[in-house]
């Protein structure tokens, strides 16, 4: 019923930056807790960036100052800004929607590849 989508991400350079966008098909999505979670080949998926429905936002410290997460409601999109791109940055990346009044439903979006090497 709920669809996410993320688009932005690709190869780039170490240092370079990438935005990555969530879009989600769902009417409520204002009141959703928006997150961008990250999973490495043979790692177990982590915690990237999270944003509320009222803009309080939570970072892992690994990328605190680097990135950054914010959202537009009238467009129903999450993103994320990836700056000084390290290659331990590399993983799949996916965006999450959590609905803090209903706690069991949680959507997941397919994922899409970020790739920082030289």
């Amino acid at each position: 019923q709920v669809q996410l989508v993320e688009s932005g991400g690709g190869l780039v350079q170490p240092g370079g930056s990438l935005r990555l966008s969530c879009t989600s098909s769902s009417s409520i999505f204002h009141i959703y807790t928006m997150g961008w979670y990250r999973q490495a080949p043979g790692e177990q998926r982590e915690l990237v960036a999270a944003i509320t429905s009222g803009g309080r936002t939570d970072y892992a410290d690994s990328v605190k100052g680097q990135f950054t997460i914010s959202r537009d409601n009238a467009k129903n999109t999450v993103y994320l800004q990836m700056n000084s791109l390290k290659p331990e940055d590399t993983a799949v990346y996916y965006c999450n929607a959590k609905n803090p009044v209903v706690t069991i439903y949680e959507y997941w979006g397919q994922g899409t590849q970020v790739t920082v090497s030289s």
